[in-house]
């Protein structure tokens, strides 16, 4: 469901990562990143503004999501420079993956948080989609094995993009597929 030269996010974006998957005992905040239930994700949502009134209003535009091995500054760097057109506009918490190595070529509004229940205040739009994924992900599929989870991803992200035209979804479905393409096998879903 991933189109091929998929334009990448522009404009203002927030991104942050979060972690996808069962319950673990015992651990909290990122003591979870090395249980065998938990995926580590990061998410990237551009941020449209409009007026309504005379008031500017937010919302969330395109999103994009993908795996990472880790919350470093070289992940990190990896997935914005697959995702997010150079000289957009970067707002992050306060966690140290987001460096200015990692932001290089991105203008960076950083906004350090003290207490993780301000963080869907702060970046509200990310959280809501990373929110809408857990939701999605319990409610539609129950269980989800790890393997398979970019795919997951992906999916949601197709619909996601085109919550606000879902007429449109299932023609850009048709157009992605494209009759030349050949088909999938199982294996090549499956990842290493």
């Amino acid at each position: 469901m991933v189109r091929q030269n998929r334009e990448r996010l522009s404009g203002t974006i927030e991104a942050d990562e979060t972690h996808i998957g069962g319950p673990v005992k015992g651990k909290a905040g990122r003591g979870v990143a090395k249980a065998r239930t938990k995926t580590l994700i990061a998410g990237a949502v551009e941020i449209i503004t409009y007026t309504q009134g005379n008031n500017f209003r937010e919302k969330a535009g395109r999103l994009r999501l993908a795996i990472l091995k880790d919350a470093g500054e070289n992940e990190i760097k990896a997935f914005l420079n697959s995702n997010v057109v150079e000289g957009s506009k970067i707002k992050s918490d306060g966690w140290k993956g987001y460096s200015v190595k990692a932001l290089s070529g991105y203008e960076h509004l950083r906004r350090t948080q003290g207490d993780s229940a301000m963080a869907g205040k702060h970046a509200p739009h990310i959280h809501r989609a990373f929110g809408n994924l857990q939701t999605w992900l319990n409610g539609i599929h129950h269980v989800v094995d790890s393997k398979y989870i970019q795919h997951y991803l992906n999916e949601f992200v197709f619909c996601y993009n085109r919550r606000e035209t879902p007429m449109a979804t299932f023609r850009s479905l048709l157009k992605i597929v494209d009759s030349s393409s050949k088909p999938l096998g199982f294996k090549s879903l499956k990842q290493p």
